[in-house]
């Protein structure tokens, strides 16, 4: 153990974006906590711990006062049930929500006489405002997820970190809402969509892989759902952010700072992002058409989009990020690298491979 840098604790460690942050964070310690661990990475301490169960309050509140990490980073959320293999709605939830309650139990627990973990990092999620929002979306904005039980469950978390942040005693906390992550390894329903790739695990989906061949776009008739907009963030550039929160040596004047995260720049149609990715579009006769088309592809196991996106995929929902501008400064063009527009092509580059996901990511 090396005693001139400082700890870290990283829950999540890897998922996508926790295997993008360890790299920036080699002037620190870091003890990694997943169901498995990462392939190649320079850790100070693995630990497999399952969130969705009551005793992993414990053993994160012995690991706080054995390695004493000064922050704690909790990335482990459940993103896509299929392809992290938890189809249990019930467990989904113990992971997310009673998860991210427990992490922040045992540091209230841990700092009760001696304030070890000076930092908590979260991030949430821009589905937790909701699938259709009138304006662009404050922080202040209130939280109206629905039907997608991941928007839920970013909505209940949320939630909680805002409910449980004052007792975490001396711990300021940090609650990122980034938009949809995008980027040559991502791979979220979203981008799926767009790209068309048969993400299902049915047999039949696993040779329309090997065959290269796309599923089209699809979208109800209406001129008003191809002028939808829609922002995107890098998911590097969110590593970026993340790793700039835990450098940060200057206190905040308040114990919880809230900021929305996107890409720079400005928003992009659904429309311009069909044209990017080179999709085929398809139109159907409306909401309730397109719902029953995602279920039936879901229900062959051809899609991994659940039938519950229809709202986030049909409504606009775009978030305004001055606060985060004036948060980053002049670092802000430094951490935030990618516009809109070009964190969304990179999805598209011939580089594009994406990862398959640990449990939680």
């Amino acid at each position: 153990m090396d005693n001139s840098k400082p700890t870290l604790l990283l829950t999540g460690v890897s998922g996508n974006l926790g295997v993008r942050l360890l790299p920036l964070l080699a002037d620190y310690q870091v003890i990694g906590v997943d169901l498995n661990p990462p392939a190649a990475s320079p850790l100070l301490s693995f630990e497999r711990i399952d969130l969705a169960l009551e005793e992993s309050c414990r053993q994160l509140f012995l690991l706080l006062k054995k390695f004493r990490p000064f922050a704690v980073v909790h990335l482990a959320f459940v993103i896509d049930p299929l392809r992290t293999g938890v189809l249990d709605l019930d467990r989904m939830w113990q992971i997310n929500v009673a998860g991210t309650a427990r992490v922040m139990e045992a540091i209230t627990e841990a700092n009760r006489t001696d304030p070890i973990v000076k930092k908590f990092i979260f991030p949430g999620s821009v589905s937790a405002y909701g699938s259709d929002l009138p304006e662009s979306a404050t922080e202040d904005s209130p939280l109206r997820a629905h039907t997608l039980p991941y928007a839920i469950h970013k909505m209940e978390c949320d939630r909680v970190v805002q409910q449980r942040a004052p007792a975490l005693r001396g711990c300021s906390v940090y609650l990122l809402r980034p938009h949809i992550f995008s980027g040559a390894s991502m791979q979220n329903y979203l981008i799926g969509a767009f790209r068309g790739t048969p993400n299902g695990t049915a047999k039949r989906a696993a040779e329309m892989r090997a065959q290269g061949k796309r599923l089209p776009c699809m979208l109800p008739y209406g001129k008003k759902y191809l002028e939808n907009r829609i922002q995107f963030v890098h998911v590097d550039d969110m590593a970026r952010l993340v790793a700039a929160v835990v450098h940060k040596t200057e206190p905040e004047a308040q114990r919880l700072t809230v900021l929305n995260v996107a890409g720079r720049g400005e928003a992009l149609t659904f429309a311009q992002c069909i044209e990017m990715a080179h999709a085929k579009l398809v139109r159907v006769p409306g909401k309730w058409a397109f719902l029953q088309v995602l279920r039936v592809m879901w229900k062959f196991g051809i899609s991994a989009i659940p039938p519950e996106a229809v709202p986030y995929m049909t409504g606009q929902y775009i978030m305004n990020t001055d606060r985060l501008h004036r948060f980053l400064g002049e670092d802000y063009e430094n951490v935030i690298r990618y516009t809109i527009r070009d964190a969304f092509a990179d999805s598209f580059s011939t580089a594009a491979t994406p990862e398959h996901n640990s449990g939680t990511s």
